[in-house]
């Protein structure tokens, strides 16, 4: 007879994953450490974005099914050959037999390869989701948090990890599902055939358990720890790379290829044990398998001796053994692999959890029209709470339409600070910002935004033609209007230098072209806007003599009927504001005209004198 129950079954012991956790927090410094290491958080978020996809994932969990059920069909319908046909060597009905069997794999085949193929479209969907959400969503937060991370590291969760997350979907997901669909119906075939053998094969599950559990307890930390490791190493690459001219310029080759030599063996030392110690799990694996293998055929044999057992059980739970621990290997080869793709999915959640750019207020209004009338009341702002100190304190004047409002004053005074709230960058903590008497926390950003233009002492450039670059300013623009900009920057006569003119091609860092000529088209971008509130930022540092007139130039006819914030380092090119601003840690100190401050004979007198000495000398 084939088959019996088992009394009392083997219940075999579960990994308790949230214990991990807990080991994995102590280890970490415990409670104070972020609950990012959550990992049924993370995997319920991740199943949230594969859920969109309902109805293929349903498709996909019904041929996985089906193909489980082919695989352990397989190996019975074989035992049943050899018992029926060929134990008694009666050839009638074994052709039919062997043909079902052929159909029987060959469907298993096509089911394989139709979930495969279906699961890869879920996972491209889900991973082009998250991806599209990650990138909208950095661009709704606020500038603090980009000037507190280092762009490489969030390249690194934008790229690295988000492709982690797709390989790990791609094929993980279906394998882990499949195995224990599989696992589970091998035990309850097991336990229908021979309770007995069941059991002795169930006898290394303890050894399994215990092993996967010891591995994963240690392969947690080190997946986190290199795939940090992997961040911070792209981080560096990329500062070192936008910082070449700075690193040859003051031949610190040496020094940056000794920071990437440590942080390239600290990424090679924690991938290698989080390798090295995850691959002990497939050895583990052969040799438990292997172990099974030797207790059925030993233990199975004197059974079918005794005539307990048939040949063909011996045969089928053989071959069960051996899907009973592939499952089980594959389910540890993948938990490392899920474990790693969780810590990337972590990373990307935590930047998703950043809180965006404060939203403008349901009632905030939309600035259509704007004459360029900026007010402060009362201005207060630091950039940190807990420093106690403000970054400027109590700010109070007034930009009527048109005028020129200078900033000057020694580093770290405040001047970058007052751009930044003008520009909403930051919002003040105390006081009032108006502009054309509205409060600009009460405006739209975007609509505020969109009557302003940036010129500043770094021209940011993209990757693209000189056309592109000026067309920023004003995306609808005609190419006649985008020409005609270049024209009043005089920028034109360079671009027309070049054999491609508009359409020449420059990188994001302006190779290829000086700094003069980054400014020029700086200006011309902001021409093409053409904003009511202009931002410089000592435009002409930096320049030739020839190039500083094209520049100045240029910036004056910006600059004519707009209301400019300049902040200045070089006194000689303000004298002509219609108001300057003394800035001195945070306080406004002075402020007025260039002959009314060289007359009060203050701290601006002082600094003017100093840069004329320094000029002389």
């Amino acid at each position: 007879m084939i088959g019996q129950k088992l009394k009392e079954p083997f219940q075999h012991k579960k990994i308790d994953i949230n214990k991990i956790n807990e080991d994995q927090n102590e280890r970490n410094g415990g409670a104070n450490k972020p609950k990012a290491q959550n990992w049924w958080t993370t995997l319920k978020r991740v199943w949230g974005y594969l859920s969109q996809s309902k109805g293929r994932l349903s498709l996909v969990l019904l041929l996985v099914v089906m193909s489980s059920v082919l695989a352990l069909l397989g190996p019975f319908l074989v035992g049943v050959a050899i018992d029926n046909y060929v134990e008694s060597q009666i050839t009638d009905g074994l052709g039919y037999l062997l043909t079902v069997l052929v159909f029987v794999y060959l469907f298993h085949s096509m089911s394989v390869w139709l979930q495969n193929y279906w699961m890869i479209r879920i996972a491209q969907k889900t991973v082009f989701t998250l991806r599209t959400k990650l990138f909208n969503h950095l661009h709704k937060l606020p500038i603090p948090f980009f000037d507190k991370r280092q762009h490489g590291e969030l390249m690194s969760r934008m790229t690295n990890d988000i492709e982690n997350v797709s390989a790990t979907l791609n094929s993980s997901v279906i394998q882990i599902f499949a195995s224990l669909l599989t696992l589970v119906g091998t035990i309850s075939v097991m336990l229908w055939l021979s309770p007995l053998l069941t059991f002795i094969t169930l006898l290394i599950v303890p050894a399994m358990v215990f092993g996967m559990k010891w591995i994963t307890k240690r392969t947690s930390k080190l997946f986190k720890e290199q795939q940090r490791s992997l961040g911070e190493l792209n981080g560096h690459i990329q500062e070192t790379m936008s910082g070449q001219r700075i690193v040859k310029t003051f031949s610190q080759e040496e020094k940056v290829i000794r920071e990437f030599t440590v942080r390239n063996k600290q990424l090679k030392e924690t991938g290698f044990w989080a390798q090295t110690i995850s691959g002990f799990i497939p050895k583990l694996m052969n040799v438990l398998n292997n172990l099974s293998f030797a207790i059925i055929a030993g233990v199975g044999g004197i059974l079918a001796v005794n005539g307990i057992i048939t040949i063909g059980v011996i045969v089928i739970f053989a071959e069960y053994a051996r899907q009973f621990t592939r499952p089980l290997n594959d389910l540890a080869n993948q938990f490392n692999t899920l474990l790693s793709a969780i810590a990337g999915a972590e990373r990307v959640f935590n930047v998703l959890d950043e809180k965006e750019e404060r939203v403008d207020e349901g009632n905030a209004e939309e600035l259509i029209h704007v004459d360029g009338d900026v007010e402060f009341k009362g201005v207060t702002f630091s950039y940190e709470e807990d420093t106690g100190g403000d970054t400027v304190h109590d700010i109070n004047f007034h930009a009527y339409p048109g005028e020129t409002i200078a900033f000057v004053g020694p580093t770290g005074a405040g001047k970058t600070t007052l751009i930044n709230l003008i520009s909403r960058f930051y919002d003040a903590d105390n006081g009032s910002i108006l502009v054309d008497g509205h409060e600009i926390k009460e405006v739209k950003r975007e609509s505020l935004r969109k009557h302003m233009a940036f010129v500043l002492q770094d021209s940011f450039l993209f990757h693209g033609s000189i056309r592109e670059n000026i067309r920023y300013g004003r995306l609808n623009a005609t190419d006649e209007e985008v020409e005609a900009a270049a024209k009043q920057a005089n920028a034109h006569s360079f671009i027309m230098k070049f054999p491609n003119g508009y359409e020449t091609m420059i990188d994001q860092d302006g190779g290829g072209i000086s700094q003069g000529q980054k400014q020029l088209l700086s200006i011309s971008r902001a021409i093409l806007a053409n904003p009511k509130i202009l931002i410089l930022d000592e435009a002409t540092s930096s320049i030739d003599t020839i190039t500083e007139i094209k520049i100045q130039e240029a910036l004056g006819r910006l600059m004519k009927g707009r209301t400019s914030f300049v902040i200045a380092h070089r006194l000689n090119t303000i004298q002509k504001a219609d108001q300057i601003l003394i800035l001195k840690e945070g306080q406004l100190i002075e402020s007025g005209t260039h002959e009314e401050l060289i007359k009060q004979n203050g701290f601006y007198a002082e600094l003017y004198l100093n840069q004329l000495k320094e000029k002389v000398i």
